[in-house]
C-alpha cells in the first residue's frame, strides 16, 4: 500500500502522458486510456478501456494529447501533480508545521500592509488567496 501511495504521488511527466495518449490513439486495445491511469484519474481510465470498441476513446485520447501539448507545464503541475507554478515548491499535501507558521505570520504582515495603506484590498485578497493557497 504504502508503494502504491508513493507511485501515485510521484510527479507525472508531461511529455510521457502526451505520448501515451498519441499511442493510445494509435493502438485502441489493449491501451485506451493508459494515460489517465498514469495521471491519476482511474475512473477516466476504465471508462475508456469500456469503450474500446467504439471511435470515442480514439478521439478522446487525440483530444488529451493536444490538450496537454498546448497548455504550459505550469497548467499541467496544478492540474495532475498538485504543484504551485514555483518549481521549487513541495507537493501541497506535504506542508509542514513550520511553514504554516510562516505562512500565518505572513498573512499578519500582509494585513498591517493593508491597514497602514501601503496594499490596496484588491492586492491584499490576491496574496492572501496565495498563501492560503499553500495550506490547501
Amino acid at each position: 500500500m504504502e508503494q502504491l501511495e508513493k507511485l501515485l504521488n510521484h510527479p507525472k511527466s508531461r511529455k510521457v502522458g502526451i505520448i501515451l495518449a498519441l499511442v493510445s490513439t494509435i493502438v485502441p486495445w489493449p491501451i485506451a486510456g493508459v494515460h489517465k491511469f498514469y495521471l491519476g484519474q482511474p475512473l477516466w481510465g476504465v471508462i475508456y478501456l469500456l469503450l474500446w470498441n467504439t471511435p470515442i476513446p480514439t478521439i478522446a485520447c487525440a483530444i488529451d494529447a493536444v490538450w496537454y501539448f498546448i497548455q504550459g507545464a505550469d497548467q499541467f503541475n496544478d492540474q495532475f501533480n498538485n504543484l504551485e507554478s514555483d518549481p521549487h515548491t513541495v507537493y501541497k499535501q506535504h506542508i509542514e508545521p513550520l511553514q504554516v507558521n510562516v505562512i500565518s505570520e505572513g498573512l499578519r504582515e500582509l494585513d498591517k500592509l493593508r491597514e497602514e495603506g501601503l496594499v490596496s484590498d484588491y492586492e491584499f485578497e490576491q496574496k492572501r488567496r496565495k498563501l492560503l493557497d499553500r495550506i490547501n
